[in-house]
């Protein structure tokens, strides 16, 4: 029978990807902490905060968190349009996980080396407002299969961060 792990018994490579997680009015607590702990399981460069300023006091959030939002890197910005557009100034793709008519799915994402990405993601209500969902270079959808077209934005971050960091990591292995 196999043993379960510590976190200090286990063998996985620490690593940073070119990737930045932004969050446009991301307000729930527990998915924030959700989404700390996520960019810390995939190696997220930095996340960033557009438009609502979490309490990242808040006892929910450091909770679910578990220490994440004390390793790793975030900032905030009020004018995420403006970030955004200075970010494809410096060769980041902005990539987007929302359903839309044109939208792809999430296992055909294709990077090529040295490619740096920022995953975008929405309001747990409104998804990403159309005015950042314009300035996307591709977005993408994570293929549902029963009667409900939304899931919750740390779940889907979860998925895409898999995707990407997956594809990625095929560079960084060579």
């Amino acid at each position: 029978m196999s043993k379960q792990l510590s976190h200090t018994e286990t063998y996985f490579q620490k690593k940073q990807f070119p990737l930045i997680l932004f969050l446009d009015n991301v307000t729930g607590e527990a998915n924030i902490g959700s989404l700390f702990r996520l960019a810390d399981a995939f190696g997220v460069e930095r996340m960033i905060f557009g438009g609502t300023l979490p309490n990242l006091n808040s006892n929910r959030l450091t909770r679910t968190a578990r220490n994440t939002q004390n390793t790793v890197n975030f900032e905030f910005t009020d004018n995420s349009k403006d970030l955004l557009q200075k970010l494809k100034k410096e060769k980041y793709r902005i990539i987007s996980v929302e359903i839309t008519s044109e939208s792809k799915p999430i296992q055909n994402f294709k990077v090529d080396n040295g490619e740096k990405i920022v995953l975008m993601v929405g309001n747990e209500r409104h998804g990403i407002s159309e005015e950042l969902l314009a300035l996307s270079d591709e977005v993408f959808h994570i293929e549902m299969f029963g009667d409900n077209s939304s899931m919750n934005v740390a779940q889907s971050a979860g998925i895409a961060l898999y995707e990407i960091t997956k594809t990625l990591n095929k560079f960084q292995k060579k």
